[in-house]
């Protein structure tokens, strides 16, 4: 089975082709530009590298959120419109629970952040147990310092919104507080992949009508309707 999954759900853009066994190609980039840029020639890109074409695909997988507004509109209709040319099924992950993913070594409470600009974040918490990524709480948008403030365990942090919120986290957490390798706070769509083979494999698979961006607060365009 290969899957092709995406992430633009924050500032980083990544494609990565996958089988139920290798990691066929990836690429993940950084910039202070619009993902509408350069994602489609990413796609390309990877497709190139790994020697295969879209019909060789056996499903897509795509961050549904939450995460940046534009970016995360992007990514989505960019992987419906391939869903609706190939008549391949698609899957949508959490962002929070792929950068959960990427520590599920942890054997601390792993606590995903990622900023929602603002002054807020986007976070929840999960626990690895006999293997198993377990969430404990729903996934939640506050401002940083009410995101860790009930917080009494030894934690480890990931995200953009761990980085960016390093000094008050230790500030309010001190030894408590342990934070993940610089490379793992970008979401990567290897991960992403990973995570929706299983659910490719029971046929889990969802509704492309029904796979929206995930943003938890409203837009901008949503309050100034309601203002």
């Amino acid at each position: 089975m290969r899957i092709l999954a995406v992430d633009t759900a924050t500032t980083s853009c990544s494609v990565a082709i996958v089988d139920q066994t290798s990691l066929l190609s990836e690429f993940t980039i950084d910039r202070e530009e619009t993902h509408s840029k350069h994602l489609m020639d990413m796609i390309k890109t990877v497709l190139r590298m790994s020697g295969l074409n879209f019909s060789d695909m056996d499903g897509f997988a795509i961050t549904r959120g939450p995460g940046s507004f534009t970016g995360l509109r992007i990514g989505i209709s960019t992987i419906k419109g391939l869903v609706v040319a190939s008549e391949k099924p698609v899957v949508g992950v959490s962002s929070l629970k792929t950068l959960a993913s990427q520590v599920s070594y942890s054997r601390y409470l792993i606590c995903p952040i990622l900023d929602a600009r603002k002054g807020e974040v986007y976070f929840s918490r999960y626990r690895c147990l006999n293997g198993l990524l377990i969430k404990q709480t729903k996934e939640s948008v506050a401002p940083p310092d009410k995101a860790v403030d009930d917080l009494n365990e030894s934690c480890l942090f990931v995200g953009n919104g761990a980085l960016l919120y390093k000094e008050m986290i230790l500030e309010k957490m001190g030894e408590f507080a342990f934070f993940a390798p610089i490379i793992q706070n970008t979401i990567r769509a290897s991960t992403i992949a990973y995570l929706s083979m299983a659910k490719f494999e029971k046929k889990d698979t969802d509704d492309i009508e029904k796979i929206l961006p995930y943003y938890i607060r409203k837009s901008d365009a949503e309050l100034n309707v309601m203002i």
